[in-house]
């Protein structure tokens, strides 16, 4: 237990934390359940709540979600994970100025201290404690939304402790965390279908017929009225515009900020969500003008993000480009593979990856879509990975099966500087694999250690 005199860090609190319990994750609402009864309930003392599950895109649908309350004027909080520079970036929180920001660290060791002296050395997760802690942060500080991301699943993760959200969000659901949520989509669906709740709208985007089965199962059993992609609405662009369609309205709206094609569904998502939401909840309605401008605002850092200057950019020179994404799974192989050939219609340019990724990540089925798309890869370890990485070596063995020509590297400034040395000329570079790596690479960008 803490001593209330006792100043610590954050990061002192959370490598405290991580101590509770063996396992990094123990997919459970028990002990979760148990600490925010001792704090007096938070989580039933929040605004609205949306809730956004998914395999892919649920946190630019939550990007999408912000940027719309933002502009019309709204408050939103923000809790996303995980953080890819500085853990205070999961709780984002409602500002004076209209604009969440993340928890600053004042208030974040305050909230922390607070609930590691009220579990009292329980056995809890990390992620189930902070948790807690970002729903205490949430109760104490005004806001008219609440836009909270699954951190894995849905059924048992500890965000859903909220019984009563205004709405729920459910993405593209695809393969990835098999070993926690089962081996197959059908299963994997079943967790995710976890947040649906008894008489709350559930807003379900683009999915295969299996895995819609396995969400409307789960919405009739509950009660919860569905509007799906495809059957209720869709959305696609249209001579350089986002166009969303429901049975009763049609929208044309300017291209969403963040690039690639699956944009436009998770554009068209949020767009409908928001929508619903504002039915649900008046005072949170948004008009058009405000979803358009956020669209055109919408920042959601590692997704297919341009960097531009800083030392990074500076190592490849003016010639090159250089792209960020922190997509692992083979349905964000798949979506980054068919953003680059776009980018390569428009503008073509040799094009080199530097990849990373975690141990328990299906490595082959993410690499194989860019077979044919790119010159090399050069692969490179995950600095202070919270488990596990591929090893630099295990990987380019892997791309090689796959059929490309691959390099392992020390780190990702070497492999920018082996990308450098290649014969001069345009060049598009992307960094992907992990969030873990991303957030590595931001962190060099800021040139913080």
């Amino acid at each position: 237990m803490i001593s209330s005199t006792t100043r610590r860090t954050s990061d002192a609190l959370l490598a405290d934390m991580m101590l509770l319990h063996p396992k990094l994750i123990d997919l459970s609402l028990g002990r979760v359940e148990r600490l925010l009864a001792k704090l007096g309930h938070p989580e039933k003392k929040l605004p609205p709540v949306v809730h956004v599950a998914g395999t892919n895109g649920k946190g630019s649908v939550t990007a999408y979600l912000r940027a719309f309350t933002e502009a019309s004027g709204k408050r939103a909080h923000v809790y996303t994970s995980p953080h890819l520079v500085r853990f205070h970036e999961r709780i984002a929180l409602a500002g004076d100025d209209g604009r969440a920001h993340a928890i600053d660290e004042d208030f974040l060791v305050d909230v922390l201290t607070r609930v590691h002296a009220v579990n009292d050395g329980d056995n809890i997760t990390q992620f189930e404690i902070t948790t807690a802690a970002a729903f205490l942060a949430f109760s104490e500080r005004p806001a008219d939304v609440l836009i909270l991301e699954v951190g894995l699943g849905g059924r048992l993760d500890a965000t859903n402790v909220i019984g009563d959200p205004a709405l729920t969000v459910i993405t593209p659901i695809s393969m990835d965390h098999a070993e926690k949520l089962g081996p197959t989509l059908g299963k994997i669906a079943f967790e995710k279908a976890g947040i649906l709740k008894r008489r709350v709208p559930g807003i379900i985007s683009q999915q295969t017929n299996d895995v819609l089965a396995v969400l409307e199962a789960r919405a009739r059993a509950v009660d919860a009225p569905l509007t799906v992609w495809g059957r209720d609405y869709e959305a696609y662009e249209q001579a350089g515009r986002l166009v969303v369609q429901r049975e009763d309205r049609l929208l044309d709206l300017p291209l969403p900020a963040l690039i690639g094609r699956h944009q436009i569904v998770n554009a068209g998502t949020a767009v409908v969500a928001a929508l619903i939401l504002g039915e649900r909840v008046p005072a949170l309605a948004v008009d058009e003008q405000a979803i358009e401008a956020g669209l055109r605002t919408v920042e959601w850092p590692a997704r297919m993000q341009r960097l531009t200057s800083g030392p990074l950019p500076d190592i490849l020179g003016d010639e090159a480009e250089l792209w960020l994404d922190g997509g692992h799974n083979p349905a964000a192989g798949d979506m980054l593979a068919d953003t680059l050939a776009a980018l390569d219609e428009k503008s073509p340019k040799p094009v080199y990856l530097v990849v990373g990724m975690m141990g328990g990540k299906d490595a082959l089925g993410f690499l194989a879509p860019f077979r044919g798309l790119v010159r090399a890869i050069y692969t490179v370890p995950i600095p202070g990975a919270h488990e596990a990485p591929h090893s630099q070596e295990d990987l380019a063995e892997v791309a090689r099966g796959a059929g490309i020509q691959a390099l392992d590297r020390k780190n990702v400034i070497d492999a920018l500087h082996t990308i450098r040395e290649l014969p001069p000329g345009p060049k598009r570079v992307l960094i992907c694999g992990s969030l873990y790596l991303a957030g590595h690479v931001l962190a060099l960008q800021q040139n913080i250690e």
